[in-house]
């Protein structure tokens, strides 16, 4: 009788339950696609923001070291000190390597260029294919900065051919394939760099010229570091050395820009990593506020579809008043009467959380094209979550309905006055 009871009223109101079937799948499909793409979109913005540049800079350990007396700085200038190219190539065997999207040695040299024009020439990697062990692979300055322009041609990392900012350029009245003079060596100009920043008034060159000049083969003044990480918690600032045991190895093994610095100066010897706060901090700020402003989206999916299905159950139980009624009179109790109502809502959100389920995944995959380029990965764990969550936002706007037909007075009801 109980099952009959449930299948004439999903019979005899089909409109009322089409539309609240439609309630839960919209808000069940929104969900879905803002959990989906929540879950999924930490690395994938974090690739994005990779375009803002390094978020990481490396230096040798000799300039971190303080030496005061009386309050008066006596540290030396560390001009001396310096990294090895040499030991760049074993970040590809830290932890977190695959987490490293490129990385740039910095070697800044004073030039004169005559007529007492003095400037910053700059040596760093354009695109250099380097090897670890086995594998090799491709970093530099068109890696990590990807919005610097050239007007002309980039240079090969093993020439002698350099770039002008674009300013400099502009006041030395010289343009791509112009040649000029450093340290009385002739220079063919590759191109023109444009970049919007202090590089506009430099010379960039291969890592090479700028050794060359500097007279120290192999020396690296700073190395720039694009790393893939996660928003930093209250555990992920922790001190590593207060850590032990377990902490430290979830704290070594998470990708915080904190841990990735920590393994960054245990494979470059001498060196001091750290992050540079104005990138990392602002790419965590831009991912806290995306996953709020989803989750704002969720909830007020779900408070909408709830109100829906309220609207939809308070009319169809008001239109089965007689029903209810002949029920209480036939000496059904009110929980019984709530069970046949709310066995309706179960079947509704099963229903509508599943056709909402897959809904949702379609549209989560289409935000993945067309926003990020990339697949959103819907895991299936999440299903039994979203009919969980379709069942609490049904039984929610189901309650006050019910509640309102477990006190009809048979009476009332039979005579249709309640």
């Amino acid at each position: 009788m109980f099952l009959r009871l449930v299948y004439e009223s999903f019979r005899r109101q089909k409109r009322r339950k089409l539309l609240a079937g439609i309630a839960i799948t919209l808000g069940v499909g929104v969900a879905t696609a803002m959990i989906a793409v929540a879950t999924d979109i930490g690395d994938k913005v974090s690739r994005e923001l990779r375009a803002l540049g390094a978020n990481l800079v490396v230096t040798p350990q000799e300039d971190t070291l303080d030496l005061q007396i009386a309050g008066v700085d006596l540290k030396p200038p560390s001009d001396g000190a310096y990294l090895n190219e040499g030991d760049l190539p074993k970040i590809r065997g830290m932890f977190w390597h695959n987490n490293i999207v490129g990385f740039v040695p910095v070697l800044p040299v004073p030039v004169n260029l005559g007529g007492g024009k003095n400037v910053t020439l700059v040596g760093t990697y354009f695109s250099r294919q380097l090897k670890f062990g086995k594998e090799d692979f491709e970093t530099g300055v068109r890696t990590i900065y990807p919005w610097w322009k050239v007007s002309g041609t980039w240079p090969q990392d093993n020439s002698q051919d350099v770039l002008l900012g674009e300013r400099l350029a502009v006041s030395l009245g010289r343009k791509a394939k112009d040649e000029i003079e450093i340290g009385g060596q002739a220079h063919r100009v590759a191109g023109v760099l444009s970049t919007g920043g202090v590089e506009d008034d430099q010379i960039i060159a291969p890592l090479a010229v700028a050794q060359d000049i500097l007279g120290r083969p192999g020396a690296v003044r700073r190395l720039y570091v694009s790393a893939l990480t996660k928003p930093e918690d209250a555990f992920g600032r922790r001190d590593p050395k207060t850590l032990a045991g377990a902490e430290f190895d979830r704290w070594y093994c998470s990708p915080y820009v904190q841990s990735i610095a920590y393994q960054l100066q245990e494979v470059i010897p001498h060196s001091h990593a750290e992050q540079i706060r104005q990138v990392a901090q602002n790419e965590g700020t831009v991912l806290s506020r995306i996953k709020g402003l989803m989750l704002l989206i969720t909830l007020a999916a779900l408070m909408a579809a709830a109100l829906a299905v309220s609207a939809a159950m308070a009319t169809a139980i008001f239109e089965r008043r007689g029903e209810v009624g002949l029920m209480k009179a036939l000496g059904a109790s009110s929980v019984a009467v709530a069970a046949v109502f709310f066995a309706e809502a179960l079947l509704l959100a099963v229903l509508g959380g599943s056709v909402g389920f897959a809904g949702g995944a379609m549209l989560a995959r289409a935000i993945g094209r067309s926003i990020f380029d990339s697949q959103i990965t819907i895991d299936l764990v999440l299903f039994p979550i979203i009919i969980a969550i379709a069942v609490l936002v049904t039984f929610a706007g189901s309650a006050l309905a019910i509640r309102r037909a477990m006190k009809f007075d048979p009476v009332l009801a039979l005579r249709g006055e309640a």
